[in-house]
């Protein structure tokens, strides 16, 4: 048996299990509060309060502003953009 074989052979799930855990970095993040912080549409960080999220996101768009920012609120279904103020 080459190892090619050895590994796909060790890999397979057996059909009895039902669920398999799955392998961190792509699953579900943990919720630490309902306000979660977008970058480039992409969910970095979580929050409690709306407050907490839109200081981390104005730090985030003064240093970067070019990307876009935003604070989806998953209780009310909503998002705000952040934008600097215009001098």
């Amino acid at each position: 048996m080459t190892l090619l074989q050895t590994i796909k052979s060790s890999t397979k799930v057996s059909g009895t299990d039902k669920a398999v855990a799955h392998p961190g970095g792509q699953g579900k993040p943990s919720e630490a509060g309902h306000f979660q912080l977008q970058v480039d549409r992409q969910t970095k960080l979580f929050y409690g309060t709306y407050e907490a999220a839109e200081r981390a996101g104005v730090a985030i768009k003064q240093n970067h502003p070019i990307v876009q920012v935003s604070i989806y609120n998953a209780a009310e279904g909503s998002t705000k953009i952040i934008e600097l103020p215009r001098a």
